[in-house]
């Protein structure tokens, strides 16, 4: 995880650098970016209602560094996200989790003011720490699932605030780097062989898996809100299938520093097998029936601090 974070922080220390000494004209570049920390607790003492005692925290930071300069246009974000939450005698349990980079590249289709482009695009995708079921069940990690999505195609821009973009060459990969998972066939890598009576491992699971496929995006801000949906399905497997990323973001700014934030997230993929309590005695087991692909969804509402930084705006 430190060598991530470590390749992350010099990229974009190296397009700080790039902007201060090489080009004498700053304004091919806007940087900047978003963090917020919300914070709410609740604390009952001989409570005749009842309740139980709550914390909870959630951070975001979000980074972006465009470049803007003749037909070319290199765009780069990084998205962080942590969440926290305490509830009665248990301990904290994690509520959020996102590690998002993406970079893309595109090169004007036509010399004049046209909305077209050239462009290829690379986006990566974890989480910090592992995480666990309803029942406490391992079932995350760090890189496990790790994707990584590369794709090359065209994109139209008819505003600086919306776009679009198709890749119809794109490899989607996914990654398990944790072995007790990868054997369970977790996130759709082939799980472990094991012999008759299932007592030994006769090949372990992969951890890794690739797709070639084709991948859709379209994303939209302004300085409220923002909105990115990606859609992808692959050539060989299922084609039609579509796995669908969708995540909304709005930050209404209350004071300078004070705000009330909404994120949202709804993930389909067929790969994520997932169990659920079908028979509405409470628990997941084995009675609800097989793990199967589901809806995800996500939601987060909060008020607290924000801090905008950087050239939001060209200018």
């Amino acid at each position: 995880m430190r060598l991530t974070f470590t390749v992350i922080i010099t990229f974009f220390s190296t397009l700080l650098f790039a902007q201060n000494t090489t080009n004498t004209d700053t304004t091919y570049w806007r940087i900047g970016g978003t963090s917020s920390l919300t914070f709410s607790q609740v604390s009952l003492t001989n409570w005749s209602a009842g309740g139980q005692n709550s914390v909870a925290i959630n951070s975001n930071f979000s980074i972006f560094a465009n470049r803007v300069k003749g037909r070319g246009k290199w765009e780069n974000s990084m998205d962080l996200a942590y969440g926290l939450i305490k509830q009665g005698t248990a301990g904290f349990n994690k509520s959020d989790d996102l590690i998002n980079f993406a970079t893309k590249y595109s090169y004007k289709v036509n010399k004049d003011n046209g909305k077209w482009f050239y462009s290829s695009l690379l986006d990566f995708r974890t989480q910090f720490y592992e995480g666990f079921d309803e029942e406490g069940v391992f079932i995350s990690d760090f890189m496990a699932p790790g994707y990584l999505t590369i794709g090359l195609g065209v994109s139209y821009d008819p505003s600086d605030q919306l776009s679009f973009s198709y890749k119809p060459i794109t490899g989607k990969f996914t990654f398990v780097n944790n072995q007790e998972l990868a054997n369970q066939g977790a996130y759709g890598v082939d799980p472990a062989v094991f012999n008759a009576d299932t007592t030994a491992i006769i090949t372990p699971g992969k951890q890794s898996r690739a797709e070639f496929g084709s991948f859709f995006r379209a994303k939209y801000k302004n300085d409220i809100f923002e909105s990115k949906l990606e859609l992808f399905t692959s050539y060989l497997e299922d084609f039609g299938t579509i796995d669908v990323n969708w995540q909304n973001a709005l930050v209404m700014q209350l004071t300078k520093v004070l705000s009330a934030n909404v994120f949202t997230q709804l993930i389909y993929d067929k790969d994520i097998k997932i169990g659920a309590d079908d028979n509405g005695d409470g628990e997941i087991s084995e009675s609800d029936g097989e793990l199967k692909d589901r809806v995800q969804f996500k939601n987060v509402l909060g008020v607290g601090l924000t801090y905008k930084f950087g050239k939001q705006k060209k200018q």
